[in-house]
């Protein structure tokens, strides 16, 4: 599988796991393994928001694009994410965003 990022600015949070030809975003999974070699399902296809483009499979790759929530401290890898190559069964590790600067005052917990 390939994953590519369509990154977006958005405080909203994205969770990506993989369990071969399902994605589960958020909680919500979606099975593409019906899906034949060529075959391809197009955007409007999808009712969750966070695919950004049609899926296609050639061969036995599937490849997807999701929407990256990119969030107010973003970092240069979200920003331009690179696309993940060959993703491992389990949790998808996402491009993290810089750390959140420490205002002088603030008390944190």
């Amino acid at each position: 599988m390939i994953i590519n990022f369509s990154p977006f600015r958005s405080d909203d949070e994205l969770s990506v796991t993989k369990q071969g030809a399902v994605l589960i975003l958020n909680g919500e999974s979606f099975d593409f393994s019906s899906m034949g070699d060529g075959d391809t399902l197009p955007l409007d296809a999808f009712t969750s928001q966070w695919f950004g483009y049609a899926v296609t499979r050639t061969g036995e790759t599937l490849e997807v694009t999701l929407r990256l929530p990119l969030p107010a401290n973003f970092s240069p890898e979200q920003a331009y994410p690179v696309p993940l190559l060959n993703v491992p069964d389990g949790a998808v590790q996402l491009p993290q965003p810089l750390p959140t600067p420490i205002i002088a005052g603030e008390v944190t917990q």
